[in-house]
């Protein structure tokens, strides 16, 4: 006996729906922040071209974020998986010093924490 794919989906949907008396729905993984940390050692132009390559924001967004991180300290950058939360701090540490400024010594620094529920 055969099945495709979507039958055995719906015979197990079906018997879940039996042993429980309810339809089990898949559970929604929490969701972690990369937050962007300011520091004078960064120009706009190096945030701006940080967040588009990695993040794929357009400028006016990654110009936005840029001016918040700089007004208060720091920014939600994205709101993801862990692993992938984990992936974006990295490469944000991993990004490398501003050229523009002779005393940049390194990357930004980045953080994750969970987000709310």
């Amino acid at each position: 006996m055969t099945m495709t794919m979507e039958a055995v989906v719906e015979q197990t949907k079906q018997a879940t729906k039996v042993v429980t008396g309810k339809e089990q729905r898949p559970k929604k993984r929490p969701g972690y922040h990369v937050i962007l940390l300011d520091d004078d050692d960064h120009t706009y132009d190096y945030v701006i071209g940080m967040l588009r390559k990695l993040f794929g924001y357009a400028t006016e967004t990654a110009f936005q974020l840029a001016s918040e991180v700089d007004q208060t300290g720091r920014v939600i950058v994205d709101t993801t998986t862990l692993e992938r939360a984990e992936l974006k701090r990295d490469q944000i540490v991993a990004f490398g010093r501003d050229w523009r400024i002779a005393r940049c010594e390194g990357s930004m620094s980045a953080l994750i924490e969970p987000a709310p529920e």
